[in-house]
């Protein structure tokens, strides 16, 4: 069965960084493309970042230049480093196998403030 358990979330100041982690198991995760999303209170859950097996990237406009998402094939695991943080990057940030809509992890919490 899949499982997603993001970690590395915290509170940050404006202008720091976080890395985030989501630990896999249940599905070959070499082929698999691996997503992140987040949710600020009172919004619908936006995707941020995807990245294939074959390393291709994409960004949400409002993150490009700042994030950067990858993978660790051996370690079943997608990482998402965020840097610059602002007010706005506040939520809950889960991640996601592509192939797999419906399963989602518990989340990880990232808040932005002075």
């Amino acid at each position: 069965q899949v499982q997603l358990v993001e970690s590395g979330g915290g509170l940050v100041q404006p202008g720091g960084s976080l890395k985030l982690s989501c630990a896999t198991s249940g599905f070959i995760f070499v082929l698999e493309p691996m997503a992140w999303y987040r949710q600020a209170p009172g919004k619908v859950r936006e995707l941020v970042a995807t990245i294939t097996g074959r390393l291709r990237t994409t960004y949400h406009n409002s993150v490009e230049g700042r994030f950067t998402i990858s993978r660790d094939n051996d370690r079943k695991t997608v990482y998402l480093q965020m840097n610059d943080l602002r007010p706005e990057d506040t939520a809950v940030y889960y991640c996601r196998a592509e192939s797999y809509v419906q399963v989602w992890g518990q989340g990880t919490q990232v808040t932005v403030s002075s």
